[in-house]
């Protein structure tokens, strides 16, 4: 199983912009942050594109699938 997950990049993503308003990293770094975490994304988009071409249902263990009671 994967050790980041989407949930995990959301946190970075938010500790980016507080870390942003407090002043505890320059904008360059918070850019290079977000350009990185871009990449992650669109790989994850590419990622859901080939499962949904395969039929399948199955997660990556990045995009994680709630499974559901019946």
């Amino acid at each position: 199983m994967p050790k980041n997950k989407i949930t995990d990049l959301r946190n970075h993503l938010f500790e980016t912009i507080e870390m942003l308003k407090d002043k505890e990293i320059d904008l360059d770094t918070a850019k290079a942050i977000c350009d990185v975490s871009q990449v992650i994304i669109n790989s994850a988009k590419v990622e859901v594109q080939f499962l949904k071409e395969l039929g399948t249902n199955k997660h990556s263990g990045f995009i994680q699938l709630e499974e559901k009671n019946n």
